[in-house]
């Protein structure tokens, strides 16, 4: 569905640790359409490092993160537009501003998973790197199943 442009004028920075809540609120309509998977504060706060938001009159409404993995590759993550504020570039702002932060770091490439496919490719992504390579998978749990607690290590002696 395409919304309206707003004439709410969109600011782009650096995320911040505060940012971290709002972020979580954003994501959440789309972690309820299963669009997007939970993230906890935490886990938005420690993707602020490489992360940027978009913010309208003191709102949140966009985030997007590089996780940088190593000095060969990145992942863009937590991608999220607030409803109201899709296509309008928005997204594509946040990629390029997460992609140019792992350049700035001389990372060598950046993957995305998504089901947003010609987005992405708008955005400079393809199925295949140039040598062909390709990210497979291995789902280990139904993906919006809930996490479980980390299992204890059966070896350890009782505490």
């Amino acid at each position: 569905m395409k919304h309206a442009p707003t004439d709410r004028p969109v600011l782009f920075r650096q995320a911040t640790f505060e940012d971290a809540e709002k972020v979580v609120a954003l994501m959440e309509p789309d972690v309820r359409a299963r669009k997007l998977l939970r993230r906890t504060a935490e886990e938005i706060a420690e993707l602020t490092k490489h992360g940027f938001v978009a913010v309208a009159d003191s709102q949140v409404v966009g985030f997007c993160a590089a996780e940088i993995y190593s000095r060969k590759m990145a992942e863009i993550q937590g991608l999220v537009v607030h409803s109201e504020f899709r296509t309008q570039g928005i997204g594509r702002t946040l990629v390029k501003m997460s992609v140019a932060r792992a350049r700035e770091l001389g990372v060598l490439e950046v993957m995305a998973i998504t089901s947003s496919e010609d987005f992405l490719k708008g955005c400079g992504f393809d199925y295949a790197l140039p040598d062909q390579k390709k990210a497979m998978f291995c789902q280990l749990r139904p993906r919006h199943e809930p996490e479980e607690r980390e299992p204890e290590d059966q070896d350890a002696p009782p505490a």
